[in-house]
């Protein structure tokens, strides 16, 4: 089943799924081996990944595309990935994702704040207005009709720039415009997640789970039950790979010695 139709139709089927935040080809690859059946590219944990700097507007279209080209090319399960802003203006938005589908990607995610950008769960976020992201989820629904049926992801950052109220009317306004899914980000508390769901009801809903971010880290279940769709950990494996990494530098450093308890080199070789 190609990629796009795959998304759809998991989508399409009863219950809640879950997506894993990855942001190199391998940790895409260890989603997969651990039955999780899609994976997101987070854009901090790109960030990360390829500059060693944080998710404030410093990465480049041309390279998170490449990325996500990179890793969707490793996986046999679809990737839904972060393209920020679109990068530009409407036919920017259009090439964006034009560029993401031949890539391999089956979903994009496309947000309404200003560039440059930061990560959602960071202070001092601006928005651009309602009609202007109105006017680029058209623009990728188009993009989506000629080049295939990739699935379309609106985030608006309003909740901490202007209000839940208006976070809520824009995620009414890119469902209108044509976008499978919506994403308002960082909602405060579980009843600011309950108003979300009461309010958009019917609509598909992301949410996004963050370790010490903005939004209450609830079980899948009550996500569900609220009536989430999806449900991403966009940095969860990347805070358990430094931890790890940090851990078995420092150890070999002090022992005076290389070697790790871990995976040795058969073992990493059935992963790869």
């Amino acid at each position: 089943m190609e990629r796009c139709e795959q998304l759809r139709a998991l989508l399409a089927r009863p219950g809640f799924l879950f997506g894993p935040g990855v942001y190199d080809c391998l940790s895409a690859r260890l989603a997969e081996q651990s039955g999780c059946e899609l994976a997101f590219s987070s854009g901090y944990g790109m960030a990360a990944a390829l500059l060693g700097l944080p998710d404030i507007g410093l990465i480049t279209g041309t390279e998170m595309l490449q990325a996500a080209g990179n890793i969707a090319a490793t996986l046999r399960i679809p990737l839904i990935a972060d393209m920020d802003t679109g990068y530009g203006n409407p036919l920017n938005v259009i090439r964006t994702v034009t560029m993401a589908r031949r890539l391999g990607v089956a979903g994009v995610i496309l947000e309404d704040q200003e560039w440059p950008k930061r990560c959602g769960h960071m202070s001092g976020k601006r928005v651009i207005s309602r009609e202007e992201h109105v006017e680029k989820i058209r623009a990728a629904v188009e993009a989506r009709q000629e080049a295939g049926d990739i699935v379309v992801v609106a985030r608006t950052d309003a909740r901490a720039a202007l209000g839940l109220e208006e976070a809520i009317q824009r995620g009414r306004s890119y469902h209108a415009a044509g976008a499978d899914m919506i994403f308002i980000e960082a909602p405060q508390s579980e009843e600011e997640l309950r108003t979300i769901a009461r309010e958009l009801s019917g609509v598909p809903l992301m949410v996004n789970l963050v370790e010490g971010g903005r939004t209450p880290n609830l079980p899948f279940q009550d996500l569900a039950a609220m009536g989430f769709k999806l449900g991403v950990s966009p940095l969860s494996a990347l805070f358990e790979a430094t931890a790890a990494i940090r851990s078995c530098f420092r150890e070999m450093r002090e022992r005076g010695v290389v070697g790790t308890r871990a995976v040795d080199f058969d073992a990493f070789k059935n992963i790869v």
